[in-house]
């Protein structure tokens, strides 16, 4: 059952959680654990899907600019001489979020029993393991791609591949996937980072559209002041959480989240699964 209480924690565990490499399905999943909340009913299912939506209209605040001149509503960077500078295009994205979305949409079923707190912690784990590597080979080679604008198609390709482990064990972190599998690509932490919370926009509508469309006759219109709540909330938080990480990401490296992610899976197992 929806309450304030509830609302605003999952909204700001969402905004906290989403777009950075820690997994916000994971956290959800823990959260409602931890609450006593069913995580698979339809209202909370529901409610995920608007307080998701509160997160992508943040990064999408962060990112306008880059997103208006992708989209041609924008003049696009020259270099000298009026000569056109390269920059990441819609090519990119559709090459970084296709292999996703056809995972998501063959395993779906598959994807939805995997949804348990014992998945959650494993994936913590694996993926902070998977992290952990990827920052270990990245600094020992230099990066062919030190901006956004410098990242390829192949590149963009390839850390669309990474994306699918995310797709099939929840907690693994999407973003976590992409951020590591762009540094094993040889594209820099900071490129990495921008192109994985770009591509998570049309990845996240359409993975949102979709749920709408699945339990839209589950939708509560009596609970609706909850989900304004969660809304923007979640809004809030994952405005200020990108910022901040982005200011200071050269500090906030992929090991800490690896150890976040080691020190969380083994109290919530050791407090909350025992």
């Amino acid at each position: 059952m929806l309450t304030v209480l509830v609302a605003i924690c999952l909204g700001i565990v969402e905004g906290l959680t989403e777009f950075i490499p820690v997994s916000s399905t994971g956290h959800m999943i823990l959260t409602a654990k931890l609450m006593g909340i069913d995580e698979q009913s339809d209202l909370l299912k529901t409610f995920e899907v608007v307080i998701q939506l509160g997160a992508i209209l943040a990064i999408a605040v962060v990112y306008r600019e880059k997103i208006l001149r992708m989209l041609g509503l924008a003049p696009k960077t020259m270099r000298k001489g009026n000569a056109p500078k390269k920059q990441l295009n819609l090519l990119h994205l559709v090459l970084g979020m296709t292999p996703a979305l056809l995972t998501a949409f063959i395993a779906k079923d598959y994807i939805k029993e995997l949804f348990s707190a014992e998945t959650v912690l494993l994936a913590l784990i694996a993926g902070g393991l998977f992290m952990w590597f990827a920052e270990w080979k990245g600094n020992q080679r230099s990066s062919l791609s030190n901006t956004l604008d410098d990242i390829t198609y192949k590149q963009a390709f390839i850390i669309g591949l990474y994306q699918i482990v995310s797709v099939l064990w929840p907690g693994f972190s999407r973003s976590g996937s992409t951020i590591a599998g762009g540094m094993l690509s040889r594209v820099s932490y900071r490129a990495a980072a921008d192109f994985s919370f770009i591509m998570a926009i049309p990845i996240m509508l359409a993975a949102s559209g979709y749920e709408l469309l699945q339990n839209y006759k589950q939708f509560d219109w009596h609970a609706i002041g909850f989900f304004g709540l969660g809304f923007i909330v979640s809004f809030m938080v994952a405005y200020v959480v990108v910022v901040f990480f982005l200011k200071h990401i050269q500090s906030i490296t992929l090991k800490h989240f690896a150890i976040y992610r080691f020190l969380l899976a083994a109290l919530f197992w050791f407090f909350v699964m025992l």
